[in-house]
């Protein structure tokens, strides 16, 4: 039996793994999620980061794409984030951004945006 996967390019804040997981898991009918992590992803993807960056990030999601063809990926920004300390509403408009460059890169795939509010909850945002 084929086992499914998505993809999430999340923070590296522990506190948002487990619930992101969690949600992505149900969201998806994944068995597993392939985790790209780094400090303020969404911040990185809407054009604000070093383009190595945005490079290194796209590199590893091109790889989870060849090698385990997920059906869905999340774009991650929450609360408190140290790698964007950005007010909530600015960075919804980052994971919009975000969400907006992988579907371009990566037509075909369902790309969806995450936000993780102070009680570790997950939101989608409209994109």
């Amino acid at each position: 039996m084929a086992r499914r996967f998505c993809t999430v390019i999340n923070c590296m804040d522990g506190r948002v793994q487990l619930p992101v997981i969690t949600y992505l898991k149900q969201r998806f009918s994944a068995d597993y999620v392939d985790s790209i992590t780094e400090p303020g992803p969404n911040l990185v993807l809407a054009g604000k980061g070093p383009v190595e960056v945005v490079d290194s990030i796209l590199r590893r999601l091109h790889l989870s794409i060849r090698r385990h063809n997920p059906v869905g990926i999340a774009v991650v920004g929450h609360y408190d984030c140290a790698g964007n300390p950005a007010s909530e509403g600015e960075q919804h408009l980052h994971i919009r951004k975000a969400v907006h460059l992988i579907r371009q890169r990566f037509p075909g795939i369902e790309v969806v945006g995450l936000w993780v509010d102070r009680y570790w909850r997950v939101h989608e945002v409209d994109v």
